[in-house]
């Protein structure tokens, strides 16, 4: 009996990672993913068009707010190209890279049962368990690709528009381009975590109905839902656990040193809604009927 035991083991590893791989080939030869992450690469072209359209008489581009936000970033990006990055995430964050992540995540499990595929795929060894999973591997996975979409396309278009070097912090402090492009990449990683608790609700959503496009629409329109309610005054008690309301914390990073609190605070809200909606999910998709 234990002799077997690595001969069993062997082909679940194979399956399993299979099973991803199909997955990921899947999720990203569809044109509707393409089209997403199209349009998320075209905002950091827009907005870098916009600054150098704004800027080319010698002008300071509009909104120089401060508090460290998406706005205070813009007024830099004329200085250096490299600040274009942490706009175009900014940009980004609150509306389309969720966005896009809900449409993904709300398809994964109902637009498998509204294709008719979910029973075939449950018949095969995989099990919901792991299917669910790796769902959510997949998901996670386009979460970080579609950060990095951005992220580059806003570092080639700085520097092909704007001038590239030592960058000052938000603190006032000079790093080096080495250093500045050291935490771009960080800040990158920490936008793609901090959707991990959109992929889950997104997740838990999609094991509530086979149709899609219902999945979809429904966690896109909580997603707007969750962002109004952020903004507003009287919600104050409520709003810190808003899995939205310390995205922007990532400014953080361009602190010297770095104020890590809001980060740590983000991260933690993300792994709480990653553990609950995707421990719902699991919870409704192993006791589900599945009739498709």
């Amino acid at each position: 009996m234990g002799s077997g035991s690595p001969a069993v083991r062997t082909p679940r590893a194979l399956w399993t990672f299979g099973l991803l791989r199909s997955e990921l080939v899947t999720t990203f030869r569809r044109w509707r993913t393409i089209a997403l992450l199209g349009v998320l690469a075209a905002v950091p072209v827009l907005i870098g068009v916009a600054i150098k359209i704004e800027t080319r008489d010698g002008s300071s581009p509009g909104g120089g707010g401060g508090g460290g936000g998406g706005p205070a970033f813009i007024a830099q990006v004329t200085n250096n190209g490299l600040f274009l990055v942490f706009t175009a995430l900014a940009a980004t964050l609150p509306f389309f890279l969720p966005m896009a992540i809900g449409v993904v995540a709300g398809d994964a499990i109902a637009g498998e049962a509204n294709a008719g595929t979910l029973r075939y795929l449950l018949v095969a060894p995989a099990g919901r368990t792991r299917l669910l999973l790796t769902k959510y591997a997949t998901t996670m996975t386009f979460c970080l690709v579609a950060t990095v979409v951005v992220a580059v396309s806003a570092l080639a278009v700085g520097a092909l528009l704007f001038p590239l070097g030592e960058l000052t912090t938000i603190s006032g402090t000079r790093i080096s381009l080495a250093e500045g492009l050291g935490r771009a990449f960080l800040i990158a990683l920490v936008v793609a975590a901090s959707l991990i608790g959109v992929a889950a609700l997104g997740l838990f959503v999609s094991t509530l109905t086979n149709s899609g496009i219902a999945a979809m629409a429904t966690t896109v329109g909580l997603l707007i839902t969750i962002q109004i309610l952020d903004q507003i005054p009287q919600l104050h008690a409520l709003q810190p656990y808003f899995f939205s309301h310390y995205w922007l914390s990532f400014a953080d990073l361009m602190r010297d040193p770095v104020y890590w609190d809001d980060l740590v605070r983000d991260l933690g809200l993300q792994g709480l809604y990653a553990v609950v909606f995707g421990s719902a999910a699991w919870a409704r998709f192993t006791a589900k009927d599945i009739t498709a």
